[in-house]
């Protein structure tokens, strides 16, 4: 069987910086991966997986791009800075009303030149959002256009791609630094970071080059994907697939922790609140209160229960989201 082509555009400045930051409460050293200075139209962990989906779209002959995803999703505004450094149309399907004035994401997406098509549907309605999406890329084709339509947060083996190389880059900086990662934390909510993460590792062990594996350990912020486990292992084994690897990961390599959540994706929490203001104290990082910030809740609430050690060095990824910062909710 002949190995699909895998084509990458250079969209993101990387590597992104490892940070050391310190010794959290328990006496654990941690560590920040700056994924928020990939660079591309601000910045964000989209852009490592848009090298990979915009390429795709290339060999495919797309000659424009549609994606999907929350009111003030970051990954449709980068979507929207990839289409404006290729030159393709961009179409973002959106939850919510039209804005009388469009702030953070959305401003960003527009100044790139985005059109925006505002849908009315609640933040958390990721079934009518996609088909939504469905129907607007249908009617580009029927329009004699030749769309790349691209699923929420670019989640997608093509995309995952980028952190299963992202995981490498992890390593290798820590290396670099000498130490061993023992846990790479971070925000999952669409699966493709976390699936990418997941198929990293999995190369990794099989490849033997490691005597010490970190976990990966994922804080849900989106019901669906919080609660199903094996999306992301099926996800990431498609990944694998596509990297031309044999093994595959299973359930047991997909730790998600549900319980930093709060009431529903995009809704604030106190602890990521409290989180938010701890990170931009401690080394001027800036987490947006609805994502990022829930992830490193979790990483703080995790590290309370000494659930990684006192002796642990523990990788967080900073996924960006600082546009949110600056828009109302």
């Amino acid at each position: 069987m002949a190995q699909p082509k895998i084509t990458r555009i250079t969209l993101a400045t990387l590597p992104t910086p490892l940070e050391d930051g310190g010794k959290l409460p328990s006496g654990a050293h941690l560590w920040v991966k700056r994924d928020d200075l990939t660079g591309l139209g601000v910045g964000g962990n989209k852009a490592r997986k848009l090298e990979f989906l915009c390429g795709h779209a290339i060999d495919n002959g797309a000659k424009s791009l549609v994606t999907v995803g929350a009111a003030q999703s970051n990954h449709c505004r980068m979507t929207a800075a990839a289409g404006a450094r290729l030159g393709l149309p961009t179409h973002l399907v959106v939850s919510g009303e039209k804005p009388s004035r469009l702030e953070g994401n959305q401003l960003l997406a527009a100044m790139f030149g985005a059109t925006l098509h505002h849908t009315g549907l609640a933040d958390t309605d990721w079934s009518s959002l996609e088909s939504f999406r469905a129907q607007l890329t249908q009617q580009l084709v029927d329009h004699g256009e030749k769309p790349q339509s691209i699923p929420i947060g670019g989640s997608t083996a093509v995309g995952a791609i980028g952190y299963a190389l992202a995981f490498d880059e992890i390593i290798a900086q820590c290396a670099k630094q000498n130490i061993v990662a023992d846990a790479i934390v971070f925000t999952t909510s669409s699966g493709g970071t976390h699936a990418g993460l997941v198929a990293g590792l999995v190369r990794a062990r099989v490849s033997d080059r490691l005597k010490h594996l970190p976990k990966i350990i994922g804080i849900g912020v989106a019901k669906g994907v919080a609660l199903n486990s094996r999306s992301i292992t099926d996800l990431a084994n498609e990944t694998l697939m596509l990297l031309g690897e044999t093994s595959r990961a299973t359930d047991k390599d997909v730790v998600i922790d549900p319980n930093y959540m709060g009431s529903d994706y995009a809704v604030a929490t106190q602890a990521a609140t409290d989180a938010a203001k701890w990170a931009a104290l401690r080394g001027a990082w800036v987490l947006d209160a609805v994502y990022s910030a829930k992830g490193f809740s979790g990483l703080l609430g995790l590290d309370a229960k000494n659930e990684f050690g006192s002796d642990a060095n523990v990788v967080f990824i900073h996924t960006g989201g600082l546009p949110s910062i600056f828009a109302s909710h």
